[in-house]
């Protein structure tokens, strides 16, 4: 029989804490690449976070790892900003990625994609171009349009999660079926068929 562990405010100090290193992680991140003047974009889980953020931070999705947007031509040069700034650059299994330290994971590490280019061959559509970026109070991230577009395009079981997060705060909705390119557009009419809605508090609080 396995051991329960309590809930302690020990354990809940490591979950807060594990959440704050992510965000230092990120802020390292697009301040060693704009302190060298290097274009990014940050994508994922932490750009829809930037956008659910913005209507309902209590909805918002905690991730574990940081990923960015680059041009190919500036890896090395963005290699060099975030080796000066405490990181690792690897490149494994055709993906390239920072570790944070010596002793840094690649699941907490920050991985790049490359703008406009297919993330993998059976891809849909490249990655969006930094053009798509827009600017934040902290660091730029993924315009809402071409962030559909990606978690359309990857559609992994993450990704379909983050479009109901996206979906559930009302950022996007039924219409955006029509909006994005028609080749995703049978993966986000399935996505809002299967999600479960959860309740309307106006609604409930008129019935009281």
């Amino acid at each position: 029989m396995s051991e329960v562990v309590g809930m302690g405010y020990e354990v809940l100090d490591r979950m807060v804490r594990a959440v704050e290193l992510v965000r230092e992680r990120l802020l390292r991140t697009a301040s060693a690449l704009e302190g060298a003047g290097i274009p990014y974009c940050v994508i994922g889980g932490n750009a829809v976070a930037a956008w659910v953020a913005q209507v309902n931070p209590r909805a918002v999705r905690n991730t574990v790892d940081v990923d960015i947007l680059l041009r190919r031509e500036d890896l090395p040069a963005a290699a060099e900003a975030m080796t000066a700034a405490g990181f690792r650059y690897r490149h494994a299994a055709g993906i390239d990625f920072f570790l944070d330290g010596p002793n840094g994971g690649f699941e907490e590490g920050v991985h790049v994609v490359k703008a406009g280019e297919l993330v993998r061959k059976d891809y849909l559509l490249p990655a969006p171009e930094l053009s798509d970026a827009v600017e934040g109070d902290e660091y730029r991230f993924l315009s809402l349009e071409a962030l559909v577009r990606m978690k359309l395009t990857s559609f992994r079981k993450k990704d379909q999660v983050h479009l109901e997060d996206l979906l559930s705060a009302k950022l996007i909705d039924a219409t955006w079926v029509n909006r994005v390119p028609p080749e995703l557009s049978a993966r986000l009419r399935t996505v809002i068929e299967e999600m479960e809605l959860p309740p309307d508090l106006d609604e409930l609080s008129s019935d009281t």
